[in-house]
């Protein structure tokens, strides 16, 4: 008979594959990349602009001032597209694609795996996607 796990133990596997990601190049590029614009002047001064838009423009749709929002989100897409034109800020950007790519792949691969294994496991067919039920209550005959 296979081991049956506890919750405890599969959680503690869990942690493990966090620190795992945690310790990619994937992470270590996108701490240094933020680093760098933390550390960049200029992207930390129009990032706070963008704020202080963002909420000015709340204020003027809650007042229902649409002439005033549209300056505003001209400002904002302005600052917007200054900062989006930083390298650092695109390889930012990049490396958090990258860092949540790995976080799906692993996501999918954890899904598919309990998909195919209890599959596996009730006598199914995986290539077909059924389990072993499905395939003992249906006669193909019928279909």
């Amino acid at each position: 008979m296979e081991k049956l796990y506890t919750k405890d133990e599969i959680v503690a596997k869990a942690n493990e594959i966090a620190m795992m990601i945690a310790n990619t190049e994937e992470v270590e590029f996108y701490k240094r990349a933020e680093a760098q614009i933390n550390e960049n002047s200029k992207v930390r001064e129009n990032i706070a602009s963008l704020k202080s838009l963002q909420k000015q423009a709340v204020n003027f749709q809650q007042y229902g001032k649409e002439k005033a929002m549209n300056i505003i989100e001209g400002k904002i897409d302005k600052i917007q597209t200054e900062i989006d034109e930083v390298p650092i800020v695109q390889e930012f950007k990049q490396s958090q694609m990258d860092v949540n790519d790995l976080l799906q792949l692993v996501s999918s691969a954890i899904a598919n795996g309990v998909t195919d294994e209890i599959m596996r496991a009730t006598g199914g067919d995986v290539t077909r996607g059924e389990t072993g039920s499905y395939i003992k209550n249906t006669t193909y005959d019928k279909l």
